[in-house]
């Protein structure tokens, strides 16, 4: 299920959701360019727990910034093109509302504090990882845990594929959410124990959990979300 649009409208450009996309498409870009190199640009900028918490290090030619620095500039970087528009089209369906909630210069520090708890969620259960954490999915979980407390009952608009088609269907927001991270869960405890490369489950999770958590104290709108529990 694929969000593609909402209709919920917004009295502000969303100026930075449309920047963080243009450095995340850019960026990628870069990575692409760098050929057989952008693997070390990966292990560079990528978040590696080991490293982070003191276990390992890089080689010397590898290393660029500090191992801390990682934690923001993981954010930025993307696998393939898959992983960079998925990440993208949600950031801008359900990303303009809540930078409309509390306006530009908290919603970027929304955003980047959803990235580093959605990091930490994914780095602490494994300190001893060496592998790169990159991906702006955590943040973006952050913005999807806000929507939801936010704009629970907005209509947005879903692809759904069934077979070779596609069908569109509009669904409120809390069902696409709640889907979205009980899949999340249940994609995470799949998973396991596996040690190998795939998909930060654990980030999603700590991401939405932080959105949900940060958001009381970043904006001044009422939270639509109280209004389901209304008798």
């Amino acid at each position: 299920m694929l969000p593609l649009h909402d209709n919920n409208p917004t009295t502000l450009q969303p100026y930075v959701t449309i920047t963080l996309i243009v450095a995340c498409v850019l960026i990628f870009i870069w990575q692409l360019s760098l050929g057989d190199s952008g693997q070390y640009i990966v292990y560079a900028l990528g978040l590696i727990p080991a490293v982070l918490f003191g276990g390992a290090e890089l080689p010397a030619e590898v290393v660029q910034i500090p191992a801390v620095i990682t934690v923001v500039s993981s954010m930025f970087l993307h696998g393939g093109w898959m992983h960079l528009i998925g990440n993208m089209l949600y950031l801008w369906v359900f990303g303009n509302n809540v930078e409309d909630s509390m306006g530009h210069v908290r919603f970027l520090i929304f955003y980047l504090l959803c990235g580093v708890a959605a990091a930490m969620a994914q780095a602490l259960p494994n300190p001893d990882s060496t592998i790169p954490m990159i991906g702006a999915s955590g943040a973006i979980s952050g913005v999807l845990g806000a929507y939801l407390m936010l704009y629970p009952h907005a209509r947005v608009l879903v692809g759904i594929p069934v077979g070779f088609f596609i069908y569109t269907a509009r669904l409120p927001a809390i069902a696409v959410l709640v889907f979205w991270f009980v899949l999340q869960v249940i994609s995470n405890v799949l998973a396991g124990a596996k040690t190998g490369g795939g998909v930060a489950w654990g980030a999603h999770i700590g991401g939405f959990i932080a959105g949900m958590i940060l958001i009381p104290f970043f904006t001044k709108h009422r939270l639509g979300i109280l209004n389901s529990f209304r008798r």
